[in-house]
């Protein structure tokens, strides 16, 4: 009897598996198809071709246009789609094991409403995060320092934000940041709170160090282009393997160093 149990907790723990890792890959594929469709929509305008797609795209709002409240929104939009395909897929061991402990705990029977509130916090720290890097495109963008591809036109600026970047790797609070994202199940063991209030709160705390984690390398996008789609899968590729992969220490010192470097080469021809 004790074996039958144990034998269809085990079954209803893959299929929670299964349900959870569809529904954050369809999350995932959803933004990652509007970043593309954006991207080539926006290169495709930037070329000066016609065509009746260009006017027809969500997307066309991208080229130089005022500050409206409704291309604000857009932007927004697109930075917090952005972050989705970017961050969700590094967060989802935790998001997993979330639902598979919420399931052995018996919480509110199946863990799906607990786990969809769990993301729903991390994810809103990220579009805390998308207001703010919003704000500062706009700022860049009004004393023209970005361009219509939306990169800085300052080598001086992309200097100092590789530089930048590069440095808090080595800080004590990106160290900290990154052994909790580092290790979903010490998270979880240390900050676990019962209920479904908790479960957000607990989502808005990983989603915390994640931001502490990773948000100069966000910053980046305006050194290679928030809308240049082989740099946005990029950074992406290297949060990825530095917070999921048992070496990702050394690979965040590694990207510290390269940054540094890279940065630092740019800044002496500046100067």
């Amino acid at each position: 009897m004790h074996r039958m149990r144990l034998g269809s907790l085990e079954s209803v723990l893959r299929r929670d598996r299964a349900i959870v890792g569809w529904a954050l890959a369809g999350m995932v594929l959803l933004s990652w198809t509007y970043i593309l469709a954006g991207t080539g929509m926006h290169a495709l305008s930037m070329s000066g071709l016609p065509t009746a797609a260009r006017m027809s795209s969500p997307m066309a709002v991208l080229q130089p246009m005022p500050w409206t409240f409704g291309y604000s929104l857009v932007i927004f939009v697109m930075w917090s789609l952005m972050m989705v395909a970017m961050m969700l897929p590094s967060a989802a061991p935790v998001i997993l094991l979330f639902a598979a402990l919420t399931r052995k705990r018996n919480e509110a029977g199946a863990p799906y409403m607990g786990t969809g509130l769990f993301a729903s916090g991390y994810l809103a720290v990220w579009g805390g995060f998308s207001l703010l890097a919003v704000t500062l495109q706009w700022q860049l963008d009004r004393i023209a320092l970005l361009s219509p591809m939306m990169l800085t036109t300052s080598m001086a600026l992309g200097a100092l934000l590789l530089i930048g970047a590069g440095v808090w790797q080595f800080t004590p609070l990106k160290r900290t940041c990154l052994r909790h994202c580092h290790s979903p199940a010490e998270f979880l063991t240390h900050h676990w709170r019962k209920g479904r209030d908790g479960a957000f709160r607990m989502g808005v705390r990983h989603g915390a160090y994640c931001l502490g984690c990773c948000w100069m390398m966000m910053l980046l996008l305006f050194y290679g282009g928030i809308m240049n789609i082989y740099w946005i899968a990029g950074l992406s590729m290297l949060v990825l393997v530095e917070r999921i992969t048992l070496f990702g220490r050394w690979v965040a010192s590694l990207i510290g160093v390269t940054l540094i470097i890279w940065g630092g080469s740019l800044l002496a021809h500046v100067l």
